[in-house]
């Protein structure tokens, strides 16, 4: 990954009309060597689905299906029969009435929002998977938009109230990435970005997918992410992706920033540099940041001259890294930005990225 490629020209992005919550990096059961290399290699899965009704059981058959192919989309092996040689056998359980009351700690996944809800008491599937016959603690919910199944299907004129909370739970397993989710739980990266390469794959899907990988923080994501630089509409996000890849990403990063003209990308990627750059302790970000700084400050007279989403996240960026040779040009910029007539909300926010850059780089000025 030493030799990159000049960068990308990119288009310009969209805003995003679908967020997608942030996979949580907490651990509830921390794998041994011996786990995490089982469930990399981990190619036949048994689904093991269970459905219930307020009457009592009933059948699975169309939930197992559902999974069952959800999961084959992505390259799994699928069997129904716990006698036949797996790796992982996934539980899917579906309600009427939830009933399961296991406990959850709080924070981390407990507070995502696919993660079991204590008070919810209405339809609900929940997801989990069992290695060796253990549970690893991975929980996933899915729940219906209604609580009371009886007067839900009543409304809709469906007399059986069991079938039609179970109706409406397969058409949520049916838009619930989870088959995504367990890529990435399982340390198999390589199914995640062979979607990404595949001409079909809906570009939310995609969206959810990059999210994924920069949770997970999948070095071999990497050659896929700086592909999709390609297409217009997921650049931003592609580069927001590459903050989770690591180190590995800054020179790719360092040369979109400087040879990008779209202003949305090279802010995502000044905001990049620093995080990774912040995390990973490397300086290599440090001088194409300073020396946009320090060009701006050569033509620094009036709002024109300033590209606000850029330069802005540049300076975020710099107090983040902490380098003593930012000091000086960011003493000039903070005395600069209020000289400047300007009450906009794109000045409001320069002028605070700024003083607070300059207090982290002043930090033993301030303590003396």
């Amino acid at each position: 990954m030493k030799n990159w490629p000049m960068a990308l020209i990119i288009c310009a992005t969209i805003s995003a009309s679908v967020v997608f919550a942030p996979q949580s990096s907490a651990r509830r059961t921390y794998f041994t060597p011996e786990q995490k290399q089982q469930l990399q290699k981990a190619q036949t899965v048994y689904v093991n689905a269970l459905a219930l009704t307020e009457k009592g059981r009933t059948d699975p058959g169309q939930l197992q299906r559902l999974v069952s192919q959800r999961l084959q989309e992505i390259g799994f092996s699928v069997t129904a029969d716990r006698t036949q040689v797996h790796d992982v056998e996934f539980k899917v359980k579906c309600e009427e009435r939830k009933t399961w009351t296991g406990t959850t700690a709080a924070g981390g996944d407990a507070e995502l929002p696919d993660a079991p809800a204590r008070l919810w008491k209405g339809p609900a599937c929940l997801l989990t998977y069992m290695l060796d016959g253990k549970n690893l603690g991975w929980y996933k919910e899915v729940r219906t938009s209604f609580q009371d199944a009886m007067q839900a299907a009543k409304e809709a004129g469906d007399k059986n109230a069991g079938s039609y909370a179970l109706t409406k739970l397969a058409k949520r397993l049916e838009q619930y990435d989870f088959p995504v989710l367990l890529a990435a739980e399982w340390g198999q990266p390589d199914r995640l970005t062979n979607l990404l390469d595949t001409p079909d794959t809906p570009k939310i899907r995609k969206l959810f997918i990059l999210s994924t990988l920069s949770a997970i923080k999948a070095e071999a994501a990497l050659p896929h992410l700086t592909k999709l630089m390609r297409d217009k509409d997921l650049a931003q996000e592609a580069v927001e992706a590459l903050t989770g890849v690591g180190e590995d990403s800054i020179p790719f990063l360092t040369d979109l920033f400087q040879s990008s003209t779209q202003p949305q990308i090279q802010a995502a990627a000044a905001k990049a540099l620093g995080d990774v750059a912040g995390s990973s302790g490397n300086p290599a970000a440090i001088p194409p940041l300073l020396e946009y700084l320090k060009t701006a400050l050569k033509n620094f007279n009036s709002s024109a001259d300033i590209n606000f989403p850029v330069l802005t996240e540049v300076v975020w960026s710099l107090g983040k890294l902490r380098d003593e040779d930012s000091l000086e040009p960011m003493d000039e910029l903070n005395q600069k930005v209020w000289l400047i007539r300007d009450n906009s909300k794109e000045m409001a926010a320069l002028r605070e990225a700024a003083n607070w850059t300059y207090k982290q780089l002043d930090l033993d000025g301030h303590v003396s």
